[in-house]
This record gives structure tokens, sequence and C-alpha cells, in this order.
């Protein structure tokens, strides 16, 4: 709480002063021309805050430009004039039509905050620097104020034609995520991973759950000319931008953040459906092709959920490619039983020990533990069999070694966080 009330404070004998943005040198955007929000299924502008570029909010952060845009929220670059810094705002649609999400994540964040300090994984979490509403036209507007990071794994992905990142990198991004859980799990009781519920986004994809993928783990920034380039940007040539209605709310164009040099360390965020781990969970979670066997069949879940949706999302981004998708050809589309049938295919029948905890396993099991949907059965496949980097063989076993740990059937068999920070095929790239 003390730090809090520090943070709070402005800096002594040094404030920031506003910025002019009123250049008036930039591309207006045709009323009949959507852009940003507008081409969002279900958008309606009263909902969103109309944020200016070079207003003022709290008498202390001037925004720069926008970062961003979601279904339920928008990013903008900030000036934090009391401390001297860059902030990232996030601004979230009118209060009444959040219901308990923001205050979630919000109670969230403040846990974490009076938790240990000095664990390794700490710096690798999300923090929340400040939280406030704003009042809109129409209704109240949450915001959540905090340090600004580059881009998500994700889009670094997709920045590589082959949609693949390499080794080091695979194994700097996982060190740091291992660290953060072991923190989560550890120091904090806390499971990233929880309800399936609609995510507030930081960019223009449609990300359909808060959980551990990907888009939820965000590069660094260690090198503050990037937001000074940001900022003179948008003063010299300012974001092309569209009048919305006659009251003159303005609807911009997003930039993107020039790349660091160096790359900060990864960080683990979004922690709007986290869940407390001392408390019992059967709920559906997880996207659901990362989804763990014991979330299918609805057996209780805890911590090591975390670690199974860790496995399938490094499968992913080092192999290009999804491990599971769930896809059943009868309805053309995910189904619970074609994924467990995945899984079967790969790691063999599940163990009656994980059926009897399953409060849907009749659905999907008989009696003698026989699966119900033979037909959606295939030959046996090894991890060996699907893997296709072009490794060494030591640096290929190493690996597949690493994916085992994580992906079992049984929960209490796959290796802790901590356990998976120093696995040995991620120490050879340190």
């Amino acid at each position: 709480m003390f730090s809090s009330i520090l943070r709070s404070l402005p800096r002594l004998g040094r404030r920031w002063t506003p910025l002019d943005f009123s250049n008036p040198n930039f591309v207006r955007i045709p009323e009949y021309h959507k852009i940003e929000e507008e081409t969002l299924p279900d958008y309606t502008a009263s909902w969103y805050y109309p944020t200016q570029i070079g207003e003022v909010i709290q008498e202390r952060y001037q925004v720069v430009g926008k970062l961003g845009f979601g279904s339920t929220s928008t990013a903008w670059l900030a000036r934090d004039m009391n401390h001297c810094q860059y902030v990232m705002l996030k601004i979230f649609v009118r209060a009444s039509s959040m219901g308990n999400q923001v205050d979630d994540e919000i109670e969230m964040y403040r846990h974490i905050e009076q938790c240990p300090k000095g664990h390794p994984g700490r710096d690798a979490v999300r923090t929340l620097l400040d939280t406030f509403y704003i009042n809109g036209p129409e209704d109240r507007h949450r915001c959540l104020v905090h340090r600004p990071l580059w881009e998500s794994v994700l889009t670094f992905l997709r920045r590589n034609p082959v949609e693949r990142l390499p080794a080091v990198i695979v194994a700097v991004v996982l060190r740091r995520l291992f660290l953060a859980l072991d923190y989560l799990h550890t120091e904090c009781q806390v499971i990233h991973t929880g309800l399936r519920t609609p995510s507030s986004t930081l960019s223009s994809i449609d990300y359909l759950y808060l959980d551990i993928k990907a888009d939820n783990i965000m590069l660094g920034i260690d090198d503050d000319s990037v937001f000074g380039d940001f900022e003179q940007s948008e003063l010299q040539h300012p974001v092309p931008r569209k009048e919305v209605d006659p009251n003159g709310r303005i609807l911009y164009m997003s930039q993107e953040l020039k790349m660091p040099k160096p790359l900060g360390a990864p960080v683990l965020c979004d922690f709007g459906s986290a869940v407390f781990g001392n408390q019992s969970h059967t709920e559906f979670v997880q996207p659901d092709i990362y989804r763990a066997p014991e979330v299918i069949l609805g057996a209780p879940w805890t911590y090591s959920v975390d670690i199974w949706n860790v496995g399938c999302m490094i499968w992913d981004i080092y192999q290009g490619g999804s491990l599971f998708s769930g896809y059943d050809p009868e309805y053309q589309k995910y189904r619970s039983r074609a994924h467990l049938a995945e899984i079967i295919t790969l790691l063999g029948p599940p163990p009656s020990s994980l059926l009897t905890q399953g409060g849907l396993s009749d659905k999907f099991f008989s009696d003698d533990g026989n699966f119900r949907t033979n037909s959606l059965l295939k030959d046996p496949v090894s991890l060996e069999q699907r893997e296709n980097t072009l490794v060494g063989e030591p640096e290929r076993e190493a690996f597949l070694r690493l994916m085992r740990k994580m992906l079992q059937w049984e929960p209490g068999k796959r290796s802790s966080a901590k356990e998976l920070a120093e696995d040995e095929w991620i120490q050879q790239y340190l």
C-alpha cells in the first residue's frame, strides 16, 4: 500500500508540462470508410470513451497516440507528467456493459502487488501502476495504467514468413514464462488460466480468451527512444483520423511502436481471468485446442492446467503448427470428443484414476474405459513423428523430453514451473 502511495506522488522538483498536439496537417478519413473499432462485430460508438490525442486525464496522463483497440477497450500511449515517464492507458468501454470483469482483473493485480517481491519471476509478471474511472458522455469508463510493452510473441512470430520462432528465442520466452508461473503458483497462489471470457485486447487481432497464449506474452521495452520517436511522429505528422458524430468524437488510426534495440525481456500479461489456486475449480477454461484433459472431462483442475497450456502453446510457436485441432468431421468444427481422440492418439488412453474424477467422463468413455467414438481414433503417433524442425539429434531429444514433462494425462505427473525453468533444453541456450 505504501509503495502505491509513493508512486502516485510527483517526483520532487520535476514534472513534465503538456505538449501541444494541435497540428492540423493530418489526413481526414471519409465518414463512410470504416476503420479500427468500427470494423468489429456489434460495434457501438457510444460505448467507447471519446479519447482525444493531447487530452490530459486525471490532471496527470497526457494522451500521445493510439496503440490498439479491441471489443472492450482501447490502448493509448500517454505521458505520465508526474513521474516523467511513458505509460500505457487501457480504457474500457462503458462500465455498465463490463460487469465484474475489470474489477476481477484489478483485484488480481492488487493481490499480486501484496505478494513477496524477491522471487526471480516477479519481474516477468505485468504490474498495474494505477487505476481510476473516467467520466464519459453517457457512463463511466475504467482505465488501467501499465508500463508500455512492445508487442506480443504472437505478433513477433508473424513477422517470420514461416511463422516459427528460433530455438534460442523460444528458450528465453519459456525461461521467463516458467519463472512467472512459478511466482504466481508458489508465492501468489494464482492460476493464470481462468474462466472462458471475452478478452480486452490491445490490438486489432480478435483474441478469444484470456490465458496463456502467444498473444498474452509481451516483449518488454528497455529503450525509451521508442516512445520519444512515437511522440515526435504524432507532433510532426499526426495520424489519419475521422470525425464520427456531430459532437466531435474522433476515431484515430493506431500506430506501432518501433522495434526497441535491444528488445526487453518477455512479460506475462492479462489477469482478467486468473483465479485463486486455493479454491476448487471444475469450470470450462482455456482456448479449445489448449484445453487440458481434466478440463474436458470435467475433473477438478489446479495449477497444472497452466503447464499443459504452455506445452501446447510452445509446440505451436516452435514447430509451426498446432499439436491438437479438435476438428470433428461430423460437426465440421471443434468438439471435445475429437480433441480427446487426438490426445489418445498421441499419449495413449487416459488412466482410470483421471476418468473416475471426471464429471463428464461417462459422456466420452464407457464404464470399462473404452472411448465411445472409435471412428475418431487414428493410429498412434508419437511426438517424434510429429516433430518437424531441423535440429540435431541431442537437441531434438531434449526438446521432446521437455514436451513430455508438460503433456501428461495425469495433472500430478506434469513437472512444476520451477522444475521446467531449469530444464536442460532451455538451459543450453542461456
